[in-house]
């Protein structure tokens, strides 16, 4: 019996043993190709030596000191990495433990900005259905996963909610990208307006939605627009990159491709790759300079910000994914890995899109194609092709309620940024044989 509270009360998960690579083994020695790298974390797979080494060099010479006494070398070496990479004007890093943790902090850093700038009127914060930002209780507000948020929606504070930038499914008939564009754009207008533009802190959203939706990036001209419509009203713009930052859509940061600079952003997961629980904050100048001549201090903290351990374990992850040229290899892999996708895909009944950038790739199932219609909740189907992936010796990340927290199902993919093309096959392969030995089962619809 465990005593451990897992996710699932109804049983006790697989025992991890070890893992080398793309691969994971449990305690019967079966291995696990890990094509989500847990939840888009293990960008480098598992059991890097340079980072295994660079973990040893660090606890020997210290593993913890509370940032209310001390800095350490390595912290400030890896705010000064991710400084000279970071989206222009990005010139601070606060480090936290983890994506929820670096949202919070985020959410409470915008809101002290204009305290401290003397509008401390403004108090909303708007964002996307169907986004997620974490499990805390700021983060869990302004995401918009129904299904995480229903039983705490009570204790959430109020946030201006709009529609997602989710082509396949919205873009209506006979129209245009533009004009889908401006009608989203049009919609963050009107909820400005709604709750008073002087009145809103920031705007929240994913570059690349990532788990509630599965790798949803926005049509061109989207981020561009909503930059200005934040600049003209003088709301600070937040981008969570938490999921599809630090390389995993081709680019360092994910508003590379899109052109623009967010006010604050959040990253973590392939920020230590996994081998340390580590988050950050990224924050334009003013908004640091705001605090530095006001109050002369960021009025949160946590135990364990600016770990040295953790710190250490990012600062070797990002410099090998530097020296190793990894981003150019996202993007080379990810464009194989959306090729074989397609070709396995493509023709299949129930796939109704595939979708993506770099190594972060989702694919949606529905019951008709032409129709979109999506299979019955009561089917589960995401968490049956979630156990027999598990059964083909795959890890992905299935998810279900991806149009409203109820209806939709979708797989989304996150392989290591080390995959070769031959495992990405298997990745295709075994996904493939999943889905459909699970769709054998389906109810024949009435």
């Amino acid at each position: 019996m465990s005593h451990v509270i897992h996710r699932s009360l109804a049983q006790v998960p697989l025992v991890a043993v070890g893992g080398k690579g793309v691969e994971l083994f449990d305690q019967a020695g079966k291995a696990y190709l890990d094509a989500s790298g847990g939840a888009a974390v293990s960008c480098l797979g598992h059991a890097h030596p340079d980072v295994l080494a660079a973990m040893h060099r660090q606890l020997d010479q210290l593993a913890y000191a509370h940032t209310s006494f001390f800095t350490t070398e390595v912290q400030e070496a890896l705010a000064d990495h991710l400084v000279a990479h970071a989206p222009a004007g990005m010139t601070d890093v606060y480090f936290v433990s983890g994506g929820s943790e670096a949202v919070e902090a985020a959410l409470k850093m915008a809101r002290q900005y204009f305290v401290e700038i003397g509008q401390p009127e403004r108090t909303h914060f708007v964002a996307r259905r169907q986004s997620y930002h974490g499990n805390t209780l700021g983060a869990l507000a302004v995401g918009g996963n129904e299904w995480r948020r229903k039983q705490f929606a009570p204790i959430l504070m109020d946030v201006g909610r709009v529609a997602p930038a989710y082509e396949y499914r919205d873009r209506l008939d006979g129209e245009s990208q533009p004009a889908y564009v401006e009608r989203l754009l049009a919609e963050i207008d009107a909820k400005f307006q709604e709750l008073g533009p002087d009145k809103v802190i920031a705007f929240v959203a994913e570059p690349v939605v990532g788990a509630t939706l599965g790798a949803v990036a926005a049509p061109a001209g989207y981020w561009q627009g909503l930059r200005a419509l934040c600049d003209r009203y003088g709301i600070l713009l937040i981008a969570d990159e938490v999921m599809c930052g630090m390389g995993r859509t081709g680019t360092l940061h994910a508003v590379e491709q899109e052109g623009i600079s967010p006010d604050l952003m959040t990253i973590a997961k392939g920020l230590g790759g996994g081998y340390q629980p580590i988050g950050a904050v990224l924050a334009q100048r003013k908004i640091v300079d705001a605090m530095r001549r006001g109050s002369g201090l960021f009025q949160h903290g946590h135990t364990y910000i600016g770990h040295a351990m953790a710190a250490a374990a990012a600062l070797a992850v990002q410099q090998v994914i530097q020296r190793d040229q990894l981003l150019p290899q996202v993007l080379a892999r990810g464009a194989y890995l959306q090729k074989q996708l397609h070709a396995r895909f493509d023709a299949h009944p129930h796939v109704g899109d595939i979708r993506g950038r770099g190594l972060f790739w989702g694919v949606e199932l529905v019951q008709d194609r032409r129709s979109k219609a999506t299979f019955d909740p009561a089917f589960k189907l995401h968490a049956k092709v979630k156990a027999q992936a598990l059964a083909h010796g795959l890890l992905c990340y299935p998810m279900g309620g991806t149009i409203d927290g109820l209806h939709g199902d979708h797989v989304l993919l996150a392989p290591p940024f080390i995959s070769s093309e031959a495992e990405l096959d298997q990745v295709v392969e075994r996904l493939g044989d999943a889905i459909d030995k699970v769709l054998a089962q389906q109810p024949v619809a009435a």
